[in-house]
């Protein structure tokens, strides 16, 4: 992504500071003309880092507010990556590696049962397609496809919780574990990880016999 120019890092401070603004209360901060300003707006909404709401009134036009987005907020400095593992790495210190273990594996339950609540279907075909929109909203960023024997190879662009993965691999062994009480006739397969410092995570998830 190219640099971000000196007007649209300051649109993102002052909407950081203070949100939904009109226009009118952004051009309070700036001294170049509305017309350069709504520019950088325009641009930044298309970048998907704020987002426009319109606003009815009982009298009068409709007018515009804005507000940074959640990938707006992730522009500034957090600690969203680094906090979770320090976390478990105290908890390891504290209590032991037993401890950490059962966190993650209470962490897969919990996945396990919002999974399998929100798949509807009990078609195989069905439900990778419902798996792969639930954890693509979740931060994954699958692709899947279907081979000619009727199985699912299942690609990975994005683990996002890689940072924690890449000191803890049970998080790897533990996915694999949900994806097989998700597909309990199926054999899940799997043969690469992003947090073991391949370029994707890749499965297999064959098809039940039968079907």
């Amino acid at each position: 992504m190219s640099k971000r120019t000196p007007t649209k890092e300051k649109l993102l401070v002052v909407l950081k500071k203070k949100n939904c603004l009109t226009i009118g209360a952004i051009m309070e901060h700036f001294t170049i003309s509305e017309i350069a300003v709504r520019k950088q707006i325009h641009e930044l909404v298309q970048q998907g880092l704020i987002k426009q709401k319109t606003n009815k009134q009982k009298i009068g036009r409709p007018f515009l507010t804005y507000d940074l987005t959640e990938k707006g907020h992730e522009t500034f400095p957090n600690q969203y990556k680094q906090f979770p593992v320090e976390l478990l790495q105290d908890l390891e210190e504290l209590k032991g590696k037993q401890a950490v273990h059962e966190l993650l594996n209470k962490h897969t339950d919990r996945d396990k049962i919002s999974l399998t609540k929100a798949i509807q279907s009990d078609d195989f075909d069905e439900k990778i397609a419902e798996m792969t929109s639930i954890q693509n909203k979740k931060g994954y960023m699958l692709e899947v496809e279907k081979t000619k024997s009727g199985d699912y190879k299942i690609n990975n662009y994005n683990c996002p919780v890689a940072n924690i993965a890449s000191c803890y691999h049970q998080m790897c062994t533990n996915e694999k574990k949900l994806y097989e009480e998700v597909f309990p006739k199926s054999e899940v397969e799997a043969h690469s990880f992003i947090a073991k410092g391949e370029p994707i995570c890749r499965w297999t998830i064959t098809k039940p016999e039968g079907r």
